[in-house]
């Protein structure tokens, strides 16, 4: 998986930061998402996927990489 986010549609609702803390943190300034993780373990994914499911926003977007 690869996280892609988009700071310039980014509302600063901060739902991918309840979602997923470990991957996800908004600017102190501003509340816009920042990005921790662009490559989140396993464990991580449904908690990514539902973050960008629930952005108002629509900034997040998720990749699916193929491991080989």
């Amino acid at each position: 998986m690869r996280v892609h986010i988009d700071q310039e549609k980014c509302c600063g609702a901060g739902s991918c930061v309840l979602s997923a803390p470990e991957v996800f943190d908004q600017r102190e300034e501003d509340g816009i998402v920042v990005l921790l993780d662009a490559a989140p373990p396993a464990e991580l994914h449904d908690a990514v996927r539902e973050a960008a499911a629930i952005c108002p926003a629509a900034a997040i977007t998720v990749e699916l990489v193929e491991r080989v």
